[in-house]
């Protein structure tokens, strides 16, 4: 029994370690998994499209930023960035369909534009926000980080 656990633990590394992807041109890496979603090269985010943290921490300073969580509710009420709003990725290419007008009635911001320049995604390893700037590229918004 304890083998087998010991096999299946050192399966597992190896598998979440061989599914990481290097964006390469600055050292970061992202922990995507390929469980459902399999990234490639030109779907990774733009190297400048990652906000930095100095950069997030300015941009909520100046209050300049329409920063999405799109962790799962649980995940978000267990810990957020200030002044974030919640929509769980599979909510949100509905969510970002919305008129500007229904957007801010079901989530009392206003509804982010398509080239709007302070659009953020963040979830807890990047994998996420991955997927939503891919919904957003897909929706026709021009301008977007993750973090």
């Amino acid at each position: 029994m304890v083998s087998g656990l010991l096999l299946r633990r050192i399966f597992l590394t190896v598998a979440e370690a061989s599914s990481r992807v290097s964006l390469g041109t600055r050292g970061q890496w992202f922990g995507f998994t390929t469980s459902t979603t399999r990234f490639s090269e030109s779907s990774l985010p733009n190297p400048d499209s990652v906000v930095s943290y100095k950069q997030l921490k300015n941009m909520l300073s100046t209050h300049n930023v329409q920063l999405f969580d799109v962790r799962n509710q649980d995940e978000f009420m267990a810990g957020r960035i200030p002044d974030s709003l919640n929509i769980p990725l599979g909510q949100l290419e509905e969510s970002l369909k919305l008129s500007p007008e229904h957007f801010q009635l079901q989530f009392e911001v206003k509804a982010p534009g398509k080239d709007d320049d302070n659009i953020v995604f963040h979830c807890q390893k990047g994998r996420r926000s991955a997927e939503a700037l891919a919904i957003a590229r897909q929706l026709g918004f021009n301008r977007y980080n993750t973090l």
